[in-house]
């Protein structure tokens, strides 16, 4: 990856270049209203501490909002057709979703009652979630610890495992094939006035002008905005990964399973499963801090594991990693579109543990509004950042 831009201007500049960036800059490039010049600034061309680097790779329909459930549907069509979407490349793989589902594990009636209540919205999208009692849920998979659990919610269709890092190497290919420019550079400032962006300025002390910009920084994205005087309410928060082999294997695939303490495990290979969780207590962290608190696996997560599935008393740890959320404070959803008052500012964060597969429908959407001035294909308002100052949560409650 280059250092030193070609130009002086551009129509627009995206911080950050893995999924959220590399998505906008394909979209862009796609655009028959677009003509314009696009520039990707990388602080780190290897993407090694990006959030894609270190992502699970899942993607679920069960979400307690239409507009998530919606932005899954289009994701999983659309890395179902891959080849197509990128112009029936010969060779871009054939992608396809390891459907072993989501199951959430309900131990109260409460948490009961919000499974029941997503279920009758995904159903009449068209999701193929389906309800368990205790007694269904041990038929299916009896290899569960089931003494506390009321209800299960199991996603039987386009909920799984699939390949995110393909979908992050074919938008960035593509898109430095139809011409935009990729640089391994880092902002150090943004010049603006009272309404809009003027230009950046990078470490070398290099000005760039620009129509747009686009904070497309994952967990960095609060310092990104701060750079231009802004204030979004997302840090980077560490989650943990852990991938396992057991003494005594499943007798069948492992759902991606997420247990009533918060914990999740899933099949990862044909004798592997992966396991993660969150620290306690869940602070934001500096965003080079990959640090693996060891003691996390022995004092909390492994006694849950063991104790839901049984089978699982010998673990062997094979590797693990610590990743960042990007997380949203107010409400770990996206924050997509522009300031409301810097209206060439444009954010693509947030997203909280979703972004990967939300990456085609808002990298589309951001695209559109920067092409066009407004959403074209999905409605994407509920992502404003107007939202943000007035304190007003999107209502998504099936957050991992």
């Amino acid at each position: 990856m280059p250092s030193d831009p070609q130009h002086q201007t551009y129509d627009v500049i995206i911080i950050g270049g893995a999924m959220m960036g590399s998505s906008v800059a394909w979209w862009l490039s796609q655009s028959a209203e677009f003509q314009g010049r696009v520039l990707v600034v990388e602080r780190d061309p290897s993407f090694a501490q990006s959030s894609t680097a270190h992502t699970n790779s899942c993607i679920r329909q069960q979400f307690s909002e239409a507009l998530n459930v919606r932005i899954s549907q289009f994701t999983a069509e659309f890395i179902k057709n891959l080849r197509v979407n990128m112009g029936n490349d010969p060779r871009v793989e054939d992608l396809h979703i390891q459907d072993f589902g989501y199951l959430y594990l309900a131990d109260s009636e409460q948490i009961a009652d919000t499974l029941r209540g997503a279920y009758a919205l995904q159903r009449s999208l068209g999701a193929g979630t389906r309800l368990l009692t205790r007694d269904e849920i041990a038929a299916a998979f009896p290899f569960y610890q089931l003494d506390d659990i009321l209800l299960g919610s199991h996603g039987i269709r386009d909920e799984g495992y699939w390949d995110g890092g393909a979908l992050f190497d074919w938008f960035r290919r593509k898109a430095l094939a139809a011409g935009v420019e990729y640089v391994h550079a880092e902002v150090t400032g943004i010049e603006r006035t009272p309404s809009q962006v003027t230009s950046v300025t990078l470490g070398s002390g290099q000005r760039l002008s620009c129509g747009h910009l686009v904070n497309a920084t994952g967990p960095r994205a609060g310092h990104v905005a701060q750079l231009a005087g802004l204030s979004i309410p997302v840090e980077p928060r560490k989650r943990f990964t852990w991938i396992v082999k057991a003494a005594l294997p499943l007798d069948r695939e492992l759902p991606l399973t997420i247990d009533p303490s918060g914990v999740h495990m899933r099949q990862d290979g044909p004798e592997t499963y992966m396991i993660g969780a969150r620290p306690g207590p869940d602070l934001a962290v500096d965003p080079t801090d990959f640090h693996m608190d060891h003691n996390l696996w022995e004092s909390h997560v492994w006694p849950i594991v063991a104790t839901r599935i049984p089978q699982f008393e010998q673990l062997k740890i094979v590797t693990e990693w610590a990743g960042h959320y990007a997380f949203n404070t107010l409400d770990q959803n996206a924050i997509l579109g522009p300031h409301t008052d810097l209206r060439n500012f444009h954010f693509i964060n947030g997203f909280s543990g979703h972004g990967l597969q939300q990456a085609p429908a808002m990298g589309r959407g951001l695209a559109e509004l920067i092409t066009t001035g407004r959403f074209q294909t999905m409605d994407l308002t509920a992502f404003g950042y107007d939202r943000i100052p007035a304190g007003r949560p999107f209502g998504e409650r099936a957050v991992i």
